[in-house]
């Protein structure tokens, strides 16, 4: 089989040194790296460096006449099957993130017509920076996808986020990117995601804890393998790595029923991974609720619709409906009841472990359908976004 060919933009961090050890890893794997330096990576590695380990020229000049005359960051970004930028420093994410082209490296990325993985390199108050956090979710909104930093020891001498990933985890990212590579093409997708709010008065409300990390990772892998995905995100401020017309973004369930409802024709898979509030408050206040002489105050609670067993038990049913059953106790025999009363194929029942699941990039998990039930135990939720997508595959 013909050799992938990746483009490896290397860019001016001290984590620089570590792309080396990323291209013979996928040097060993089979892949074709050619490698671009910016001006700032050369002060780290050296353009000879580079081309001896990748066994092909390194690139770093825009206005080199040889390569421009065959209008070489054109044909750079269209020779590659996939860019990569590891590292990838906080100036470098703000240039492609806001389309600056004054560079080869950020020249070639404007001009790709090829997927994108970044692997971010800097300091933690520069990761955490609201301008650098704006670029990334502006560079992940557009469909580049990302190896996300590791909390460790930084070069600096301080601890937190900003490590680069490992180059075993970007190496795995780019086997896993091709390994998957349009396997759900044509497939529409329809995932709910999220906690709903349903307000008492125009200041508070009833909700939940769910962050919708596992609706934004079973999101990012099926995207990732051609699937045709909508997310339906209740009140999620994590960074969602979809392109923005992917997402749909609501408050309350009657909001979220109502864009499901939408979406349903033509879905082939729906998964409600949301926490949907089963009650609303049934006399919402216009005005604050102010504090009176009375010590309690009483609200009347009314049922919102079911959205999974509307689906599930829906004429237009998707041809597989995944449910998720956030539990504290029973969990097998809860997802079960769930999953014959709402017509579903698969429950994947997450114990809550006291709170601690919410917000968390671990969960644990029994997969229950009619006839089996998977303890997967503890997993990353990562993990469990590939095993879904497998199942998916597969069915």
């Amino acid at each position: 089989m013909k050799k992938k060919k990746i483009l490896l933009i290397i860019t001016g961090s001290i984590a620089a040194y570590k792309a080396m050890d990323l291209i013979r890893l996928l040097s060993k794997k089979s892949f074709d790296i050619t490698c671009i330096l910016t001006k700032a990576a050369s002060e780290f590695i050296t353009p000879l460096l580079a081309s001896s380990i990748s066994g092909n020229k390194t690139y770093n000049e825009l206005f080199s006449i040889d390569d421009e005359l065959e209008m070489g960051h054109i044909n750079l970004s269209r020779q590659a099957d996939l860019i990569v930028v590891a590292p990838a420093t906080a100036d470098f994410i703000a240039k492609i993130a806001n389309g600056f082209a004054d560079d080869l490296a950020s020249s070639v990325v404007l001009a790709a017509n090829k997927k994108i993985i970044i692997a971010p390199a800097m300091n933690e108050k520069m990761w955490s920076n609201k301008s650098t956090q704006k670029n990334v979710a502006k560079a992940l909104e557009e469909g580049i996808s990302m190896v996300e930093p590791e909390t460790d020891i930084l070069a600096c001498g301080e601890f937190g986020i900003g490590k680069m990933a490992a180059p075993e985890k970007i190496c795995q990212k780019i086997c896993d990117f091709f390994e998957r590579q349009n396997q759900l093409k044509g497939k529409k997708i329809l995932i709910t995601g999220g906690a709903t709010y349903e307000p008492i008065d125009p200041v508070r409300f009833i909700g939940n804890h769910s962050s919708g990390k596992q609706a934004i990772e079973i999101a990012q892998v099926l995207h990732e393998m051609g699937a045709d995905v909508t997310l339906i995100a209740g009140n999620i401020r994590e960074i969602i790595f979809l392109p923005q017309e992917n997402i749909i973004r609501i408050k309350t369930a009657e909001e979220m029923f109502a864009e499901v409802k939408k979406n349903l024709p033509k879905t082939n898979v729906f998964i409600g991974c949301a926490a949907v509030s089963d009650f609303k408050v049934k006399n919402f206040s216009n005005q604050k609720i102010k504090k009176t002489a009375e010590k309690n105050l009483i609200l009347e609670l009314e049922k919102n619709p079911d959205i999974l067993e509307f689906v599930g038990t829906s004429k237009k049913r998707p041809n597989l409906v995944i449910g998720f059953a956030a539990e504290s106790e029973n969990l097998q025999k809860y997802a079960k009841e769930k999953l014959l009363k709402k017509n579903c194929d698969l429950i994947v029942a997450n114990d809550v472990e006291a709170g601690k699941i919410f917000g968390s990039d671990q969960t644990k998990v029994f997969l229950v359908s009619k006839n089996k039930s998977e303890n997967l135990g503890k997993i990353s939720k990562a993990n469990l976004a590939k095993i879904l997508a497998e199942k998916i595959i597969r069915f």
